[in-house]
C-alpha cells in the first residue's frame, strides 16, 4: 500500500515490508535511489557511491570510485608475465662480425591496473654481451657492408675497363698526308716496272 493504492511491487526509491495487518512501501534513505531495505541500498543518487549497501561521499581505504557504476571497487595492480629467455646477441641487426653486441628479453602485461593501481613495468630490457667473434656466411653481412662493395669493385675489373693508351698515337692523317703517301707509292711501282724491264732485255 503507498498513499492508498494496492500495488504489485514497490516503485522505484521504496521497499516493501509486510507486517500481519497491512503490507506498506517505504522510502529509501535520502542519499539512495533503489533499496532492498532500510539499511541496504543497491543504487546510489548521483555523487554517492555504493559500498555494501550503503552510500558514500568517499570511498574507504584500500578501495577506489569508479565513476561507470558509481560503486567502491578493489584496487586492481598492474601484473606482469615472467621474462623471456634473453635473445642473441646483436649488433646492427647482426649475429655475426662482432665482438661486443646486446641482447634483449621481453614480457607481457597480463592485468592492466585501474586508476589508483601501480603503474606498470618495463615490458623489455636490454643488457651488453661479449661474444667470440665469427666471420659472417654470404649474405649474413649488412647494408653497410653491400655498399661497401658497390662502391670498391675488384682492382682487376677496374684495370680491364680503363684502356691503356700509352705508345698509341692518333691515327688519324690529312687529306695531304694521303696523297703524298699515293705518290710516293706510284714512284716505286714505276721504278720497279723499269728495273723488271731492263733485266728482260738483257736476257734476250
Amino acid at each position: 500500500k503507498q498513499i492508498g493504492v494496492c500495488l504489485s511491487s514497490c516503485p522505484s526509491g521504496y521497499y516493501g515490508t509486510r507486517y500481519p495487518d497491512i503490507n506498506k512501501c517505504t522510502k529509501c534513505k535520502a542519499d539512495c535511489d533503489t533499496c532492498f531495505n532500510k539499511n541496504f541500498c543497491t543504487k546510489c543518487k548521483s555523487g554517492f557511491y555504493l559500498h555494501l549497501g550503503k552510500c558514500l561521499d568517499n570511498c574507504p581505504e584500500g578501495l577506489e570510485a569508479n565513476n561507470h557504476t558509481m560503486e567502491c571497487v578493489n584496487i586492481v595492480h598492474c601484473e606482469a608475465s615472467e621474462w623471456s629467455p634473453w635473445s642473441p646477441c646483436m649488433k646492427k641487426g647482426k649475429t655475426c662480425g662482432f665482438k661486443r653486441g646486446t641482447e634483449t628479453r621481453v614480457r607481457e602485461i597480463t592485468q592492466h591496473p585501474s586508476a589508483k593501481g601501480n603503474l606498470c613495468p618495463p615490458t623489455s630490457e636490454t643488457r651488453k654481451c661479449t661474444v667470440q667473434r665469427k666471420k659472417c656466411q654470404k649474405g649474413e653481412r649488412g647494408k653497410k657492408g653491400r655498399e661497401r662493395k658497390r662502391k670498391k669493385p675488384n682492382k682487376e675489373e677496374s684495370k680491364d675497363a680503363i684502356p691503356d693508351n700509352k705508345g698509341l698515337e692518333p691515327s688519324r692523317e690529312t687529306p695531304e698526308q694521303r696523297e703524298n703517301k699515293d705518290k710516293q707509292q706510284q714512284k716505286k711501282r714505276k721504278v720497279q716496272d723499269k728495273q723488271q724491264k731492263s733485266v728482260s732485255v738483257s736476257t734476250v
